[in-house]
């Protein structure tokens, strides 16, 4: 089914006494340099190849004899027609019999076309991360948003996969949280009543907007209050501890504080299969940091066990001009400390741990972590030591995919209009509230599902269509636009052909291409389809995004120039209703990777 592998085989047949210059050795050949393409001139052609080019310089010849030599060693077909043009391309035309096979195999196939993984891996996926007891706000919204959509493209490409959320629910904010609570009188039960089961206690008082209210308040405390923050870091320990009462507590507030994440995340169309945290790779630490004592890995330093991770040329030290001047270094890649010079231990030691746990527990082939880029250091130092001590096995794939800012109009990081950090469901809140305007113009009110839908699919198309590494301007005006590149003009496109297809009163039939519009839309299926393997390897979604718009595009012309409805020849009129489905799935597929739902009117 794959066009681009087809015509590349074709090539390689018709290179003849050129299939030397790829030889490595007698009769085995790597033909990596030679690259097939899709055109940037659709008017010309629909692939090309310069591999006439690469390959005059090696051989003396002209580009364009030698791109002639090698068409006319292809054997004539009904399928591709091969042109030599000046300085020497190889220009490709898929024929209409060609498009219109591709077209029908897609149709009748269950994955639509998607390429599938030559070996099926498990690919375990890390992203959200929230906290417990801690609001979620903006800074949360990407994680979820590119990690969804990560997992969903493994699973359309083959790939079996795991989710977890990764709490943070074993750190300092649960111990500020607690002890704030007690202070304000919230736990006077647990820690006045003499009982024995602390569980028959209820939280009656302690609601989300309390916790909003209380982690705050014990943030900004600690600060400027030694004492508070010295306590809140025993309340943390007694946690970890799983002394009582302070056990049962932290308990009851992450089970109120996980529902209320999993509705906002739901939001998102995010799911996970596990909402694990730093609480479960907590009885592996101590493992951990005895693998890398046993194996002589760790050190200690001013009091603490560090764990040398540079490689050569890191970490060097550059000699001092005076003997008072501080220690600099080239390429500093510092040591990775895993245990405090109090015995805490730190989010390094917690997130090895936690490969540990899934080692023993899932053994996936590849962990991939959704986070922000500041964090990039962070686990370039976890990946080298959980590889170090071979807690992480060899073949093991370690991946931190980076993400960029989510920014205003002004190029600043999003915030409310005091400066403060945006709460994530106000933003979840103001894409529901303008989807609901745009759906009113359009005569549909009171439909607040529809809203969500729509709101959410302008949020992920507009962070998705941009490369995930980058930062990106939240423009909530052109994320819900109904045309140009945005999630809700695909949705719209999808509405249009539900319409299209409701309203006929005749079932589709085999596609046999027969105009120009046709063709183009059969070519933007295959551009689509090759742009998952793209965005496979690249670890971001913004292909998927450009080429779903594209085909809608190609078929809103097809819809704009062909009269299918009131097309008098019946024949003709079951093609074109087959293009309209073809479409649909294939825009359906793209928009369930991406994590958006399509909807049925707009």
């Amino acid at each position: 089914m794959d066009l681009n592998f087809k015509i590349s085989t074709m090539i390689t047949e018709g290179l003849g006494e050129y299939r030397q210059e790829f030889a490595t050795e007698p009769n085995c050949y790597n033909f990596s340099k030679l690259v097939v393409s899709f055109s940037n001139r659709p008017e010309l052609c629909d692939y090309q190849t310069n591999i006439a080019m690469i390959i005059s310089k090696s051989v003396g010849q002209k580009p364009i004899d030698i791109a002639n030599k090698i068409i006319s060693n292809i054997k004539p077909n009904e399928e591709f027609e091969f042109f030599a043009v000046e300085p020497g391309f190889i220009n490709i035309k898929v024929t209409d019999k060609r498009l219109s096979k591709y077209a029908n195999l897609v149709m009748n196939d269950a994955k639509l076309g998607v390429p599938q993984v030559h070996y099926q891996r498990i690919v375990m996926f890390d992203y959200g991360g929230a906290n417990v007891a801690k609001e979620l706000h903006v800074g949360h919204l990407r994680s979820p948003i590119v990690g969804e959509a990560l997992k969903r493209l493994h699973i359309a490409m083959g790939n079996k996969t795991i989710s977890d959320v990764h709490l943070g629910d074993y750190g300092l904010q649960m111990g500020l949280t607690i002890l704030q609570l007690k202070e304000d009188g919230y736990l006077d039960k647990f820690f006045k009543d003499i009982t024995p089961n602390y569980d028959n206690i209820s939280l009656d008082e302690v609601t989300l907007d309390l916790l909003n209210e209380e982690y705050p308040k014990a943030s900004k405390r600690k600060d400027v209050d030694e004492a508070f923050k010295k306590l809140a870091d025993e309340y943390t320990l007694y946690i970890q501890h799983h002394k009582e009462p302070y056990f049962t507590i932290y308990n009851k507030i992450r089970k109120l504080s996980v529902a209320e994440i999993k509705k906002n995340y739901e939001l998102l169309n995010t799911t996970f299969d596990f909402y694990l945290g730093e609480s479960d790779s907590y009885p592996y630490i101590d493992e951990t940091v005895k693998i890398f004592v046993d194996k002589k890995l760790a050190r200690e330093s001013e009091g603490a066990l560090v764990v040398d991770i540079a490689r050569e040329g890191e970490h060097v030290a550059i000699p001092k001009k005076s003997p008072d001047e501080p220690q600099r270094y080239k390429n500093p890649m510092p040591p990775a400390i895993i245990k405090k010079y109090n015995g805490g231990d730190l989010y390094a030691t917690t997130d090895i741990a936690t490969i540990l746990m899934r080692n023993r527990t899932f053994k996936p082939h590849e962990i991939v972590y959704i986070t922000d880029n500041r964090q990039s250091g962070h686990f370039e130092q976890v990946f080298r030591c959980a590889k170090l001590a071979e807690i992480s096995p060899e073949g093991q794939k370690l991946t931190h995919v980076a993400f960029g800012t989510m920014n205003g109009k002004d190029g600043k990081p999003f915030k409310t209009r005091a400066g403060g950090t945006v709460k994530y469901k106000d933003v979840i809140g103001m894409l529901i509230e303008s989807a609901e305007k745009k759906l009113a113009d359009n005569g549909i009110v009171g439909d607040k599902e529809l809203a969500r839908k729509i709101g959410v699919s302008a949020m992920k198309f507009g962070d998705l269509s941009n490369t995930v590494a980058k930062d990106y301007v939240f423009d909530i005006d052109k994320f819900l636009a109904f045309d140009g590149k945005t999630g809700p003009y695909i949705q719209y496109t999808i509405a249009r052909i539900n319409s299209i297809l409701s309203k006929a009163n005749e079932k589709m039939s085999e596609i046999l291409i027969s105009s120009e519009e046709e063709r183009s839309i059969v070519l933007a299926v295959v551009k689509l389809n090759s742009s998952y393997k793209v965005c496979y390897d690249s670890y971001s979604l913004n292909a998927l995004c450009l080429a779903a718009y594209d085909l809608a595009s190609a078929f809103s012309t097809f819809y704009n120039n062909c009269k299918i409805l009131s097309e008098p020849n019946l024949e003709r009129k079951k093609e074109m209703l087959g293009i309209c489905t073809l479409v649909k799935r294939c825009l359906e597929k793209a928009l369930y990777v991406l994590g958006i739902d399509a909807v049925e009117k707009m």
